[in-house]
């Protein structure tokens, strides 16, 4: 089985570390949607990253779908909580990182465009989401000294940890970290564990 996409998507780190703590082997093929592009579409015409190839050779994309089916194949406790309310709370965190990450690659591409062709009002909007999903999520970590829902990682603590990384490579300087320093701490806690450390997003 295979995992093909680069690290420093979050969405392509996010699944690699779900699939390694659930315990669901795979090899990581490390192709860029712009530098493999013919590669890529040769095994997957949408060119999607992440993309999960199973031994058999169906094509599995986007990130949540590739991490509920590992879930479904794994032998190891889910990664989400079972008990209502707390697994509420897990996905509505889960969902404002995934819109933070979602919000940092808008920044990105817009930056790609020509300077003269850079639609400054839609930067702004963004960039505002982007710091209104953090302010949400630095909130929520008020208390936090370890993971958020007990012992071991949850989905909320991958994407959560994932994102702000992601952030912090692309587009830093549309976030002042100094402003977030609960989010800087769960990073650096996420970033020391196993199986964040064997996929690092560079």
């Amino acid at each position: 089985m295979e995992l093909i996409g680069m690290l420093d998507s979050p969405y392509v780190r996010r699944a690699a570390i779900s699939l390694r703590l659930l315990g669901v082997p795979f090899t990581h093929r490390s192709w860029s949607v712009f530098r493999n592009f013919d590669q890529f579409r040769q095994l997957n015409p949408l060119v999607k990253a992440p993309t999960l190839q199973l031994d058999d050779g169906t094509l599995l994309t986007e990130s949540g779908l590739i991490i509920d089916w590992a879930e479904t194949i794994s032998d190891r406790p889910s990664l989400m909580p079972s008990e209502p309310q707390t697994r509420l709370r897990a996905l509505r965190l889960t969902g404002i990182a995934l819109a933070a990450s979602e919000k940092s690659v808008q920044i990105v591409y817009e930056h790609k465009r020509d300077a003269d062709k850079r639609d400054a009002g839609w930067l702004e909007r963004v960039t505002g989401q982007l710091r209104s999903a953090y302010d949400l999520l630095e909130r929520e970590l008020e208390g936090v000294h370890g993971w958020l829902f007990g012992d071991t990682p949850t989905q909320a603590d991958i994407t959560l940890a994932v994102a702000w990384g992601f952030t912090q490579l692309v587009v830093a300087d549309a976030i002042d970290a100094k402003a977030y320093p609960r989010l800087v701490a769960f990073a650096q806690h996420a970033e020391q564990h196993p199986d964040f450390a064997a996929l690092p997003a560079t």
